[in-house]
């Protein structure tokens, strides 16, 4: 597929699915909505590649099950937690960030050069972020904003260790898709554990806006979109597919605007503004080598 194509698939898919989440808050736990999202999406996964005859074993294993803790059950914990509490548009605005993590983790992990570039881009989104939550956090102090905050800053770490644990299973010679059928499936059985150790029996939704929601994350958001957005990486790049992020809020803040009533402010407006300048400058001069990967990738 043509690396537009899979460029342009992610933004839509993951600009959508913020909301999607917010439909499924408060139906049942937080946990039992994950289970539900990523035991559907292995199932389906699971059904396709063994009809096709592709279901693979990965060989190695654990950078497998450390792309499961982190992509598919350690973030949603803190992305829904997030969206219990601040708008589904914000947790986006937040989870845009992940180009700066992801600069950082490649240093941190890879030894990659961490630029001005990079330092600039932080310094323009966080001042966003400030921006954006100033009336609640500095004027009012609202802890419940506070926390939704914190939950979605901790769900983009450990989405981008997850992104840092699947560009190493690509360089072990292990596609996106045995990475994420299995990946899936160990997340999903990881928090069907917490909720088993928590005493909690499952419960099913009642809501049909549930279900929709379900169907939607689990075979767009999670089968394709995670399909598609770590086909990107294993192409382009962590850092080159995180530019991805910087179209996310668009979408999801013009959903969260219709469907969850976001009011405007003006300081909400230059922080939004702030936070997607500061992704943009982070790939506003790609490096010659960078150029040509893109190339050579469309």
């Amino acid at each position: 597929m043509n690396t537009t194509v899979l460029f342009a698939a992610t933004v839509f898919i993951w600009g959508t699915s913020w909301l999607a989440i917010a439909w499924q808050i408060g139906e049942v736990p937080v946990l039992h909505s994950i289970f539900y999202r990523f035991a559907l999406a292995a199932v389906l996964m699971f059904a396709v590649l063994i009809s096709v005859g592709r279901l693979k074993l990965p060989g190695i294993w654990r950078f497998v099950v450390l792309q499961a803790f982190c992509l598919f059950s350690l973030n949603f914990v803190a992305f829904y937690q997030a969206t219990s509490l601040i708008p589904s548009g914000l947790v986006s605005v937040i989870f845009s960030l992940a180009s700066i993590f992801n600069a950082v983790n490649a240093r941190v992990f890879y030894g990659e050069q961490i630029t001005k570039r990079v330092a600039l881009a932080a310094v323009l989104g966080v001042s966003g972020l400030i921006l954006i939550f100033w009336q609640s956090l500095m004027l009012s102090y609202d802890a419940s904003t506070l926390i939704g905050v914190g939950w979605a800053m901790l769900g983009t770490l450990f989405f981008s260790f997850g992104n840092m644990a699947s560009r190493k299973n690509s360089s072990l010679g292990i596609s996106p898709v045995t990475t994420n059928v299995w990946g899936m499936g160990i997340g999903a059985a990881f928090i069907l554990t917490l909720i088993f150790l928590g005493g909690e029996p499952l419960q099913l939704p009642s809501a049909p806006s549930y279900y929709a929601a379900l169907v939607y994350l689990a075979v767009f958001a999670s089968v394709i979109g995670f399909s598609t957005y770590l086909l990107l990486v294993a192409r382009i790049g962590a850092a080159q597919a995180g530019y991805a992020t910087v179209l996310f809020p668009v979408v999801a803040l013009s959903l969260s605007t219709v469907a969850e009533g976001f009011a405007w402010s003006f300081m909400a407006v230059i922080g939004v503004g702030l936070t997607l300048a500061g992704n943009y400058v982070m790939f506003s001069q790609p490096r010659p080598h960078s150029l040509k990967r893109l190339q050579e990738a469309g």
